[in-house]
């Protein structure tokens, strides 16, 4: 199988998801959705503060770390189908995803999107630049 980028993301997107599912990651709140099957999972809006709410950091985090995953899959199904029809992938897609990265790494630095997609991103930018 030849590398290319678009296979790169749909592998993270599936790890990350795997992981994400896992015991050692989201397990046991994975567990909670799948007994309300996948139905609010949250009191959106009224576990705001602003509500007197109280937000459930646990669900919050695993909901986003399993749908994270699941969104780059597609994602890099379509990079992967640029690739293969023209080789030549926008530029305001290749910046889109740097700037999500960036925002990632800056938010949490010790974590895959600083060790595995930020170099991606980058090597992504130097490959397709114009």
């Amino acid at each position: 199988m030849k590398f290319s980028n678009g296979k790169t993301l749909i592998f993270l997107g599936i790890a990350h998801f795997l992981l994400g599912v896992s015991p050692l990651a989201f397990g046991n709140q994975f567990k909670v959705f799948l007994k309300k099957s996948f139905f609010r999972i949250s009191d959106g809006l009224l576990e705001f503060p602003l509500f007197n709410g109280q937000i459930n950091y646990e669900y919050f985090a695993a909901f986003w770390f399993i749908y994270f995953g699941l969104l780059l899959i597609p994602f890099g199904m379509a990079i992967d189908q640029i690739e293969k029809t023209n080789n030549n992938i926008p530029q305001h897609l290749l910046y889109t995803y740097f700037i999500i990265v960036l925002i990632g790494v800056y938010m949490i630095p010790f974590s895959g999107i600083t060790f595995l997609m930020f170099p991606h991103a980058i090597y992504m930018l130097l490959k397709f630049k114009k």
